[in-house]
């Protein structure tokens, strides 16, 4: 992974919010997309790979799922499991928090009915990510990809990933295209609610089967 947003870079800042803004990071709300995208969904096992903080982990958990939490900063991970501790044994014991670069790591195969994946800065190829990720998705599953896409397409202008590489629609609808037999039931780019902050790719397929 490049210097600029590497292990080392999202450990520190982490720990800088984590210090700074504890509060702020437990009454942050899950995610809108995997609101609107798998509030319907049946629970099963899921994973979420890149897991930050943990809030999408624990709103899963909190409505059925069990969770896979995937993240490789040790910070970001103590802070989800002292949030689900926080909510009861009922919520945490839904939840295994691991440690892992995404950068190499792969699910199990076909281990999970839900595969999701929020703003993750990818470390080299956008098909490579997707297609690593779509192999945890069970038969009949779904694969749920989020991204800040880091120039804003309407106005040119840098937004507040520039310089990452996140998933896109074009990137990803062709990786599992090229895989075979997954239905795209999604593929939109989103503008975000707040003025200036950008637009969100997202991607929601059903995995063959």
């Amino acid at each position: 992974m490049d210097g600029t947003f590497d292990r080392d870079f999202w450990e520190r800042r982490w720990d800088q919010v984590v210090r700074e803004h504890p509060d702020a990071i437990a009454r942050r709300p899950p995610n809108a997309h995997l609101l609107a995208e798998a509030g319907d969904l049946r629970p099963g096992a899921a994973l979420d790979a890149g897991c930050g903080h943990g809030g999408e982990a624990v709103w899963l958990a909190s409505t059925g799922w069990r969770v896979t939490a995937v993240d490789f900063s040790p910070t970001a991970l103590d802070a989800g499991r002292a949030m689900a501790a926080g909510l009861g044994a009922d919520v945490a014991e839904r939840i295994n928090w691991e440690e892992a670069d995404l950068g190499t790591w792969s699910p199990p195969p076909g281990r999970y009915d839900l595969v999701t994946s929020l703003y993750v800065h990818i470390d080299g190829s956008v098909g490579e990510f997707v297609t690593r990720l779509a192999g945890g998705v069970a038969p009949g599953g779904t694969l749920l990809l989020v991204g800040h896409r880091p120039v804003d397409p309407e106005t040119g202008a840098d937004t507040p990933a520039a310089g990452q590489v996140q998933v896109s629609v074009d990137e990803t609808t062709a990786a599992l295209d090229a895989l075979g037999g997954w239905r795209i039931e999604v593929a939109e780019q989103r503008r975000r609610a707040a003025e200036g902050s950008g637009v969100d790719a997202v991607v929601r397929a059903l995995a063959p089967g």
